[in-house]
């Protein structure tokens, strides 16, 4: 018995200083935040006769920061999304673990962020960040981590930085879809590559430089079965030609003589056969794809008055495509790639996805016009209190009917391109250095044009949350 009791005392005198000196070799340390969003939401159905669906989510993260040496980082983050009294069967996603159910299917938890980075790799004064990643340039327009969603977005992803004094340059290549089965398995590949630069000190501000290619081979494919089912003579049949997007522009954003501004421009080339079917309702074909956005914004901020209020005006044009367009075989609504759109047009995400294929939860094909007036004040310490309204508008007007795939006639044509108005209530309170306390109202006053878009009878919609967000 003493021999054994020596034993395992030996065993564990062992382990704690292994355990030591793992820990003196790398540098680890850890973070995490719970976020639970209760939501009333009524703009996903948008009908007067369905009752508002609410239901409550909570996002879940742990993060492992390691600095394994000087020139050796990595980071990993684990996250679960769950939507309360989700059951295994369910379909609106989560946790699948319900109160009637135990957690033997629960699977909940995965990877949202998992890479590593080496600094001045191959001795070069550039940093090299390899693996599952967000991507975020600027101000979310064209590359977001869509924050607002529980799940937010990363990508499989290489970086390569290089910072030099107010200098940055980067370039990212982007797996975005890969597959791996058939015979033509490279045809369903989609990449992204990203040519970024900015430089501080100009206007008051800093400029940056975008350049994006995403390049998908073939939107869709159909197998056909060999003579030995779809292994042996299988075949893979591409159902449309290449739907490439580049895009280029710039973006200068800064302050002068205390007036905060924005302004940036991004133009569109490439092919668009894919878009053309979904949204024009063509057979395929060569498609040319010509689009284009610009943003302003202007806003003041009076930090050295009580309450210390500000207010912004803004005006974001994304091009539509009109009938002209369809039958010149030219395509012109402007994709907003992987932008986070709840921070540009309206944050009851009425029109997320604009310029992609299929625009039942867009503008079809369209484009977008807001108009918004954002207003901020801080009632007492601790406190923000923000008002937005925005006035939103289609780019070609809905009577072009080839491009939304809706015959309009009589009573129901509509020469207006008015989508309606929204208007969207937030609260936010610092409960403490580690948590937020965030509530909102929104309600959306919907057109006439709006409703025959979306094939709704919803004259309005309203949307309300309450959100406990704490990090750790």
């Amino acid at each position: 018995m003493k021999k054994n009791f020596l034993m395992v005392g030996a065993l564990m005198v062992t382990a704690f200083f292994a355990a030591t000196e793992i820990a003196k070799a790398a540098d680890v340390t850890f973070s995490g935040q719970i976020r639970t969003r209760y939501e009333v939401n009524e703009q996903s159905d948008f009908t007067d006769t369905t009752e508002a669906a609410d239901f409550m989510t909570t996002r879940v993260r742990l993060n492992a920061n390691v600095n394994v040496n000087d020139s050796t980082s990595a980071f990993i983050q684990m996250q679960s999304v769950r939507t309360w009294g989700d059951a295994i069967d369910s379909t609106s996603g989560g946790s699948g673990n319900a109160s009637l159910t135990n957690s033997d299917a629960d699977s909940s938890v995965g990877l949202h962020q998992a890479y590593f980075t080496l600094k001045n790799f191959a001795t070069l004064p550039v940093d090299l960040k390899f693996g599952r990643q967000e991507v975020v340039l600027d101000g979310h327009r064209l590359f977001g981590n869509t924050g607002w969603a529980q799940g937010a977005q990363t990508h499989d992803a290489l970086r390569l930085t290089h910072a030099h004094d107010n200098m940055a340059l980067a370039y990212l290549w982007v797996t975005a879809n890969e597959s791996t089965t058939g015979a033509a398995d490279n045809q369903e590949d989609v990449e992204v590559h990203i040519v970024y630069g900015s430089y501080k000190g100009i206007l008051g501000g800093t400029f940056s430089a975008t350049y994006a290619w995403l390049h998908d081979g073939c939107s869709s494919t159909t197998s056909t079965a060999g003579a030995s089912g779809a292994g042996t003579g299988a075949t893979t049949a591409c159902n449309s030609l290449p739907n490439d997007i580049h895009t280029i522009g710039g973006r200068q954003a800064g302050q002068l003589f205390g007036i905060d501004y924005r302004g940036e421009y991004y133009y569109q080339f490439g092919d668009a056969n894919d878009d053309s079917v979904a949204t024009l309702g063509t057979a395929g074909g060569d498609v040319d794809r010509e689009a284009y956005m610009f943003g302003i914004r202007v806003g003041k901020a009076f930090n050295n008055v009580m309450m210390k209020p500000s207010l912004t005006l803004w005006y974001d044009y994304l091009s539509g495509t009109s009938d002209e367009d369809a039958r010149n075989n030219e395509y012109k609504g402007f994709n907003t790639l992987f932008d986070t759109g709840h921070k540009f047009y309206g944050l009851m995400d009425n029109f997320g996805a604009v310029g992609g294929g299929g625009q039942d939860a867009a503008t079809r094909g369209l484009g977008l016009q807001d108009l918004a007036i954002k207003a901020k004040v801080s009632p007492m310490a601790g406190w923000t209190l923000k008002a937005d309204y925005h006035w939103f508008y289609t780019a070609e007007g809905v009577s072009n009917t080839s491009v939304h795939g809706r015959t309009l006639a009589g009573t129901d044509r509509h020469d207006s391109n008015s989508l309606g108005n929204e208007l969207d209530l937030t609260l936010i309170n610092k409960y403490n250095a580690n948590t937020n306390i965030s509530i909102g109202y929104s309600n959306y006053t919907s057109s006439s044009a709006f409703r025959t878009l979306r094939s709704t009878s919803g004259d309005d919609a309203n949307w309300a949350y309450v959100m406990f967000d704490v990090k750790f």
